[in-house]
């Protein structure tokens, strides 16, 4: 596939955006510069990539040339083909680069992020798993820089949590973590579990995009907020004041309830805010289902009914279904080392949309 026509075209948009950014009303509208800024970068990297793609085969073909003016047995040609060998796996990942660059990028991937992880089947310990993905998920967030801020939550008698909704943010976000949607299942001896037992549990991981009031409309007339106290541990200034505010949505009749705050002003915002984005994710849902039916293989739906990953404790094993990968390192994973499935998630999603662009 020669790709110098992409390459080009990267070249001519990031030069420019590079003029635009050079003038000053360029951030006159806020909303246009931050759009235009992702972009610039974006294509910063393409650029890159294609330079660096141009020397690599370059490279190449010095160095097979080279090749056949020496003696195959000699030194010099053992070299050589270590080179080779090190350039044309380069080149295919560079290639690959590319090629995805050619994807429009999807809007919501710089999106804020809000996950939402409830326990399943399993009682006290699917509530357990859920605090360990809470945890996990938390430090993955740390080691990319993200920001995260717990919106609500419901916690079990045992430390764990029946449900935690919790917000995260900064860069890609969303592009990272979207896969994390669907049923994980967990197969571990529990910590009540006197004769050592395995038992198998199961959590449902939501991941929204955060939405922007333009994104969706909310009808003053299509809500219902009431105000209620909050109820279960939370102290004195949560318990005995009616801060905690639920929300009727009488079109999807979704309903959301948050008493996490003390403020009943700010606990509204959070239930907004998680409104808008379920209403987004229904959205987006029936975008999908427009042309899912045209794909040969998915990813996966991002369905919550969807089994999608299983955590086996006793065998150090952590095993992703829709791309068929398995890991022996569990516990390391588990404490918040998850790009070796995520990667392998994002890159075949890329390559079922390069395949859809390119039909």
């Amino acid at each position: 596939m020669d790709l110098s026509p992409h390459i080009e075209r990267f070249r001519k948009r990031f030069a420019e955006l590079e003029s635009l950014l050079s003038d000053p009303k360029f951030f006159d509208n806020p909303q246009s510069a931050q759009e235009l800024s992702r972009e610039y970068a974006r294509l910063k990297e393409l650029v890159s990539a294609g330079e660096a793609y141009r020397k690599t085969v370059a490279d190449l073909g010095e160095n097979r040339a080279l090749l056949q003016s020496e003696l195959p047995d000699s030194e010099l040609a053992m070299l050589v083909r270590e080179e080779i060998s090190r350039l044309e796996m380069a080149e295919k990942q560079l290639a690959q680069q590319i090629q995805f660059g050619v994807i429009p990028p999807d809007p919501t991937d710089s999106r804020n992020t809000i996950v939402e992880i409830r326990a399943g089947a399993g009682g006290n310990e699917a509530a357990l798993f859920s605090a360990d993905l809470y945890r996990m998920y938390c430090r993955y967030a740390e080691t990319h820089g993200w920001k995260v801020e717990t919106m609500d939550s419901s916690p079990s008698d045992l430390g764990g949590f029946k449900e935690i909704i919790f917000q995260i943010n900064g860069t890609n976000v969303f592009k990272r973590l979207k896969y994390e949607s669907g049923v994980h299942r967990v197969q571990r001896v529990p910590a009540t579990e006197a004769q050592g037992r395995i038992h198998t549990s199961t959590c449902t991981v939501a991941v929204l995009p955060e939405a922007q009031e333009v994104d969706v409309e909310i009808k003053p007339e299509d809500i219902t907020v009431s105000a209620c106290r909050a109820s279960g541990k939370g102290g004195q200034g949560v318990n005995t004041t009616d801060s905690a505010v639920q929300i009727q949505h009488h079109p999807s009749g979704l309903t959301v309830r948050i008493a996490d705050e003390r403020s009943q002003i700010k606990n509204r915002a959070k239930a907004m805010t998680i409104l808008r984005s379920r209403l987004l994710e229904i959205k987006i849902a029936e975008e999908n289902a427009k042309y899912a039916a045209h794909r040969k293989q998915q990813v996966g739906t991002g369905d919550r009914s969807e089994k999608i990953r299983t955590y086996n404790f006793p065998q150090n094993r952590v095993t992703d279904h829709r791309v068929e990968v398995t890991l022996y390192n569990l516990s390391i994973f588990i404490d918040g080392d998850l790009d070796g499935l995520i990667d392998p998630l994002m890159a075949h999603a890329m390559e079922q949309r390069l395949a859809e662009v390119q039909a």
